[in-house]
């Protein structure tokens, strides 16, 4: 009797060290995983940011310009195209909250639904 309960305990042992070998090695991937996504995430937000800003500034550079042009003052058409981006600026941080929101909406999908 006392060997049948001394071999189920290694056995219980035994199936308890292997799911711990088993977890260890799935928590290992799921790092991976989400760091992966992450790294991914950032390269894809600089690229397309920085490709993005350099489109706009020269579109707004442009815009400047044409306006200036129109108005007969350089410079008003500079100070118009700078007042749109100052309240494009203004209202998107009164609106912080609802950005705030859809990004962690987002990123929170793709970490906890992986």
């Amino acid at each position: 009797m006392f060997e049948s309960i001394n071999e189920s305990s290694a056995k219980m042992a035994d199936a308890g060290e292997t799911y711990i070998k088993k977890s260890q090695e799935y928590y290992k991937l799921k790092v991976f995983q989400q760091i992966s996504v992450s790294v991914s995430l950032v390269a894809k937000v600089l690229l397309i940011g920085g490709l993005l800003f350099v489109g706009l500034f020269f579109m707004a550079l442009a815009a400047a310009m044409a306006l200036g042009e129109w108005l007969g003052d350089l410079a008003l058409g500079y100070i118009i195209v700078a007042g749109v981006f100052l309240l494009a600026t203004v209202i998107i941080f009164f609106k912080r909250e609802v950005v705030n929101k859809m990004v962690i909406k987002s990123l929170s999908s793709k970490f906890f639904d992986s």
